[in-house]
């Protein structure tokens, strides 16, 4: 049993997906329906802009998504359709490029309800007054326990459960700042700020929640082609529920490794990461080692996914 899975903020590089869209014109034409869908060139940006530019919040959701869809449609030219995975799943923006390979939403109407939470999530704090780190060798139980002694008084919550040494924590900057001095003192490997401009995952991120929820609210969407495992449940959903988890997602943690988890009860072996770098796949090795991984980004990457099926 197969699932596929797509990466979030972070990812992002300059050239992402330029090979495949110069191979694919399936490919090519994802990227084209974005730039149409946002009223810009941010294929430019992507494949020859400056990375501090991609690695805006309103800029590199729709740009990973746009790269993993593009990689979906080479897959599809190749014959490997979403009906080769029997779950999809993503790392918090990477939901939505879930759900546009399943065919729950339109490409376009995805692109722009991803410029419209990058803003809204960028805006939601000001600059500076929010920040996240990474807190590696503590489990989940541990990472909470930092960000509650961390907090005193603001907001420090455990905000990414990754994997079972990485969890990133959220909130006021300066009770992040706390949480990673607590961290180290509590045994943490390492603990760093990380260079994000606000405090995803946060109930910070209120004011961004609300703005989805009307958001969302005028788009269409229909039941996904496979199931997705949604990032606040660490489950597979009906279509009812996916608007409002979506919603829920901008405040709630990302449960990662129990959503990997998940996928092994439920008798996964194989994940295909869909999209810019590896970062999934290393966390699901660290889940689970006995689920097999594979990471498409290139065109190599699709001749190997494809050799490696009809192998099997």
């Amino acid at each position: 049993m197969r699932a596929f899975v797509f990466p979030g903020q972070g990812a992002q590089t300059i050239g992402m997906g330029q090979a495949m869209a110069q191979a694919y014109p399936a490919a090519k034409a994802v990227f084209d329906e974005v730039d149409d869908a946002l009223g810009e060139k941010l294929s430019d940006l992507i494949w020859s802009g400056d990375i501090a530019d991609l690695t805006l919040t309103k800029n590199a959701q729709p740009a990973l998504m746009a790269t993993s869809l593009a990689a979906m449609r080479a897959l599809e030219v190749e014959g490997v359709t979403i009906a080769a995975a029997s779950f999809v799943a993503g790392h918090s923006l990477g939901e939505y490029s879930a759900l546009a390979a399943s065919g729950a939403s339109s490409i376009a109407d995805t692109a722009r309800l991803l410029r419209i939470r990058g803003e809204a999530m960028q805006d939601a704090v000001p600059v500076g007054i929010g920040a996240m780190a990474v807190l590696l060798g503590l489990d989940f139980a541990g990472a909470q326990a930092v960000a509650a002694e961390a907090a005193q008084g603001e907001v420090c919550q455990a905000a990414n459960d990754n994997d079972p040494s990485q969890v990133v924590v959220s909130g006021h900057r300066s009770a992040v700042e706390r949480a990673v001095e607590i961290a180290k003192a509590h045994g943490a490997k390492r603990a760093m700020l990380l260079p994000v401009s606000a405090p995803f995952h946060s109930s910070l991120m209120g004011p961004a929640a609300d703005v989805m929820a009307k958001a969302l609210a005028d788009v269409t969407m229909t039941a996904p082609a496979v199931p997705l495992i949604a990032n606040v449940r660490a489950a597979a959903v009906g279509v009812d529920d996916i608007k409002g988890l979506l919603v829920e997602q901008i405040t709630g943690s990302v449960r990662w490794r129990e959503s990997v988890m998940w996928m092994a009860d439920a008798g996964v072996t194989d994940v295909w990461e869909i999209g810019a770098g590896k970062a999934l796949s290393g966390m699901v090795k660290r889940v689970d080692r006995n689920i097999a991984t594979r990471a498409i980004g290139s065109p190599d990457d699709i001749v190997a996914a494809v050799a490696a099926l009809n192998e099997g």
